[in-house]
């Protein structure tokens, strides 16, 4: 199997591994949606960690994609695209760790995790233009969506890559550190997040997510009934019973404690 998930500690790691660069083939990307909807739905993993070692990912399998036709793709192209939203649609949070390149479908991939972590020489990029075609994993919307139009549309148009510094700048990814210290630092931010209260991830998670896709107004009224519902929940009141009696940041959510960290 070319993608794993691997859970400790709360933690489901997601790894990514086709030597020598992780090229996606049809076979991984069908790997990916069924570990991605493993993680989604078991109850020992509260956060998860997108990792492909040395190398996050250079893209679509060319070799492969080269014998499709347009009948071919037509059918493939939804299956490719879910493979990602099945990723997004993880109802934890998703800490991406990348070292390397993150070209193609990998950096569609990183772009689908909710916290981006990358080595100081990591190289993102959707060169899919000098192909003679344009991203088809999500990047023209994702990409969009997060750096605006105008950057995506740079990146797109040119197919140019950028090092993690540039990236950055942009806003597409979140952290730079040293690129032995890139898989530590997102499972320590995913065992950060684990440690905390479940639902009211979740919910502030969907209230981004799908306010994001709506007008501010239809936004505002889904973080309202969300918010109100956490309301039922024994996190909230572990939460507000803590910082009446200890102060804020000492609340020990289910079997953790941000003492623990």
């Amino acid at each position: 199997m070319t993608v794993h998930l691997e859970v400790s500690d709360s933690v489901g790691v997601i790894r990514v591994a086709r030597p020598p660069m992780n090229a996606l083939d049809t076979a991984t990307l069908d790997a990916l949606r069924t570990a991605a909807e493993e993680a989604a739905c078991r109850s020992d993993v509260r956060a998860v960690v997108l990792w492909g070692g040395q190398t996050f990912g250079i893209g679509a399998d060319i070799a492969e994609m080269q014998a499709m036709g347009y009948e071919d793709m037509a059918v493939r192209v939804r299956a490719f695209q879910d493979a990602f939203t099945s990723v997004t649609r993880i109802p934890k949070p998703v800490v991406a760790g990348v070292a390397g390149y993150a070209l193609g479908g990998g950096c569609e991939l990183a772009l689908c995790a909710d916290i981006r972590i990358a080595a100081e020489d990591a190289r993102f990029g959707l060169p899919e233009i000098l192909l003679g075609l344009m991203p088809g994993g999500g990047g023209t919307q994702r990409l969009a969506r997060l750096i605006g139009p105008s950057r995506a549309k740079e990146l797109i148009f040119t197919g140019r890559t950028v090092q993690a510094p540039e990236a950055h700048a942009f806003g597409l990814i979140d952290h730079v550190v040293p690129a032995d210290r890139v898989y530590a630092e997102a499972h320590a931010w995913a065992a950060q997040m684990a440690r905390g209260p479940q639902l009211a991830l979740r919910a502030a998670k969907e209230a981004i997510d799908a306010g994001l896709k709506t007008s501010l107004e239809a936004g505002l009224a889904i973080e309202r009934g969300l918010f109100a519902g956490l309301f039922a929940t024994e996190d909230r009141e572990t939460g507000m019973r803590s910082f009446i009696e200890q102060g804020p940041g000492r609340a020990r959510f289910g079997s953790y404690s941000p003492t623990d960290l």
